[in-house]
């Protein structure tokens, strides 16, 4: 073996520390890992396949990053854009009657520009509510008259516009119960048609959905919002989806559970969608972890592809750079198709293949 001189030794060490301090943090990277191979276009493939769009969320501070633009405009890999957080309550009504739409109508406009479909996300949810709303003093005439002008004036705002649109987000705890916010309290669950009705009145073209988490599996939640979706559809209330958020864990996946999900709640006369999708991991990534990523991302698609109802697939983002996931969930990350240095990772090979199975 031959021995390093100190003098050389000393050197070989600096250039490994200095490279070391511009590399991206290994506990969120992929950097020696394996990539994706496919050049394919993903929404091309879906459209291919039959289905309507493969799509991305996109959020407003990403828009300045040239290297992102130029993949998130790419028609032929996103046929579908969601706005993560510019047209929400907080957004859009911080105060009440006095409406903000441009942060909102830069993401519609890319939609346009770019030949994509929009979802609206969302009208009514427990969170990113402004103060007004969250810590108001309402009667139920009240309450429905603020709910009645936010979704109207909201939709109506994008009316033309929008494919779908999330109306009521989230609504149920994890043991099927709804959850206690103003509009429940309030209302009870007929803050749900009372949306759902505002929406219609306002854009009677767009989709209409309830767009909920950890419904991809039996269980309470998921049983709570197949009766809503019972009840709603024999009072003649109008709903059109349920998106289904997908925010799964590496390895912790059932694709023939999604896909009997899926089947359920299409069985009521709605279409579905995969409307969040991330598949994270308790970090730093590994070849393997990577490896098991990209066959839970081709499994979801799998799913989404064996039900004809099942319109569409969107990311939650489609790179780790603007994940959501690592300031939400402590150790956690590397969830999306693409890296923090929008390099594909072998989950893009993943969904590819399921597209053109």
């Amino acid at each position: 073996m031959l021995r390093l001189s100190a003098s050389l030794a000393a050197l070989v060490a600096f250039i490994s520390v200095a490279a070391a301090s511009v590399l991206p943090n290994t506990a969120a990277a992929t950097v020696a890992a394996p990539g994706a191979t496919s050049t394919a276009k993903l929404h091309t493939l879906a459209k291919a396949a039959g289905k309507l769009y493969f799509g991305t969320a996109t959020d407003n501070p990403e828009l300045t990053t040239t290297a992102y633009t130029a993949i998130l405009n790419d028609g032929a890999m996103f046929g579908q854009l969601t706005a993560t957080n510019s047209m929400k309550w907080d957004a859009t009504e911080p105060e009440q009657g006095v409406f903000t739409f441009s942060a909102g109508d830069q993401i519609a406009n890319i939609a346009k520009a770019n030949g994509m479909l929009l979802r609206g996300h969302n009208c009514v949810w427990h969170n990113q509510l402004p103060s007004w709303v969250s810590s108001g003093t309402f009667t139920a005439a009240q309450l429905t008259s603020v709910i009645q002008n936010h979704c109207g004036t909201l939709v109506g705002h994008y009316k033309g516009q929008t494919y779908a649109w999330d109306v009521v987000n989230e609504p149920f705890n994890e043991d099927g119960t709804f959850g206690a916010d103003v509009f429940f309290n309030v209302l009870g669950e007929s803050f749900v048609q009372i949306a759902l009705k505002a929406a219609r009145a306002a854009d009677p073209a767009a989709k209409l959905y309830i767009n909920e988490f950890n419904i991809e599996f039996a269980g309470p939640k998921a049983t709570a919002m197949l009766n809503l979706v019972k009840s709603l559809k024999a009072a003649n209330v109008p709903l059109d989806g349920i998106g289904f958020q997908s925010h799964f864990i590496v390895g912790e996946f059932s694709g023939p559970a999604l896909q009997t999900q899926l089947s359920t709640f299409a069985a009521q006369g709605v279409e579905v969608a995969i409307t969040e999708l991330d598949v994270r991991m308790t970090l730093p990534s590994t070849p393997a972890l990577l490896a098991q990523q990209k066959t839970d991302y081709n499994s979801v698609i799998t799913a989404c592809m064996n039900v004809k109802a099942c319109v569409g697939v969107t990311t939650w983002d489609w790179t780790d750079k603007f994940s959501w996931v690592p300031g939400t969930f402590a150790g956690q990350g590397a969830a999306d198709p693409w890296d923090e240095n929008f390099v594909k990772k072998p989950a893009f090979d993943g969904i590819a293949t399921a597209f053109t199975a």
